[in-house]
């Protein structure tokens, strides 16, 4: 109810005074349900990178027929999106998602940080965070960000075991970025995460200036 609120909100319209024998004008689409959720920043993102619109291509063709014969997510690959910061990393990983609805695939998916996974997933009183792994471990497509940036431990390195090896094991599809060359995700994550991860994904190396302190002249 909150992600239409917003966008019928966004469409000039109260919500408070919608009711169900007065529907909006237009039907809302799966993409605007979707941009309720995406970070206002990549509201807009593209894909623009021919790896990442392969990857999307093959998501899109392999997906199960649904209703209406529409395409749903399947088994498939994953991606990793590496390169420094601020060379759009995240930009390309929520185009991607963008696209895929765009498209008409029908997609559950889910997104995160894997410094606000963690922080998600510390025991605390009255809240299931091994439900809330589950419910990431098993989306159809999940959005992993910034994988290897949170601060580290035994009990995040087996947390981030546990959810890729769930998706790694059921050939899940996952889009993940990491600022870390391979070297350097073996060091940070463990020989387990960083060997299925090297099996499980095609990599996209993105090269260039920081975009976020680049100003033209």
């Amino acid at each position: 109810m909150a992600r239409l609120g917003a966008i019928l909100t966004a469409r000039g319209i109260d919500p408070a005074t919608a009711t169900a024998e007065e529907p909006p004008a237009e039907p809302v689409t799966a993409l605007e349900l979707a941009d309720a959720r995406i970070p206002a920043r990549y509201r807009n993102a593209l894909v623009d990178h021919s790896q990442v619109t392969a990857w999307v291509d093959e998501i899109t063709r392999t997906g199960r027929p649904g209703p209406a014969g529409a395409p749903g997510i399947s088994e498939g690959p994953s991606l990793l999106i590496a390169g420094p910061t601020g060379t759009g990393k995240t930009y390309q990983a929520y185009g991607a998602i963008r696209a895929l609805l765009s498209r008409g695939v029908r997609l559950r998916w889910e997104a995160t940080t894997t410094a606000d996974l963690y922080a998600r997933l510390r025991p605390r009183a009255d809240h299931d965070a091994e439900r809330d792994l589950q419910t990431l471990a098993r989306s159809p497509l999940l959005l992993l960000d910034d994988l290897g940036a949170a601060k580290t431990s035994e009990w995040t390195e087996e947390l981030t075991y546990r959810l890729i090896n769930h998706r790694y094991e059921h050939l899940l599809p996952t889009l993940i970025t990491t600022n870390l060359p391979t070297a350097e995700l073996r060091t940070t994550l463990g020989d387990r995460v960083a060997s299925r991860l090297a099996e499980m994904t095609d990599r996209v190396v993105l090269t260039g200036p920081d975009r976020r302190r680049h100003h033209p002249a």
